[in-house]
């Protein structure tokens, strides 16, 4: 179950991020076909390669294994910049999203 979802997840947010399966893999420093061994489930990452590819990605382990963000490199981003907002600013924004999460 997390084997599969980890190899669909990696792709999904590579994808997401517009970059080929190779590139990602250079990026790593990996052979060529790191991620592409990965994503058609003839492998694995490692623990440490998990981690390598969540930073890659620019989000924390726990934000891959999110399964309900789809788009947890946004998320997590939009989340520090609200950090700096004060309260007001905030109810503003928890306003808006409701709105727009209601009209759905």
């Amino acid at each position: 179950m997390y084997e599969e979802f980890t190899q669909n997840r990696i792709a999904q947010l590579r994808m997401q991020k517009n970059v080929s399966a190779r590139d990602m893999s250079l990026t790593l420093g990996q052979n060529n076909s790191y991620i592409n061994q990965i994503e058609n489930k003839k492998a694995l990452p490692s623990l440490q390669g998990l981690f390598y590819i969540c930073e890659y990605f620019g989000i924390t382990p726990q934000q891959f294994f999110d399964d309900g963000s789809a788009y947890p490199a946004q998320l997590a981003d939009l989340v520090e910049d609200m950090k700096k907002l004060d309260a007001s600013s905030l109810e503003h924004i928890a306003a808006i999203v409701k709105e727009m999460v209601g009209n759905k």
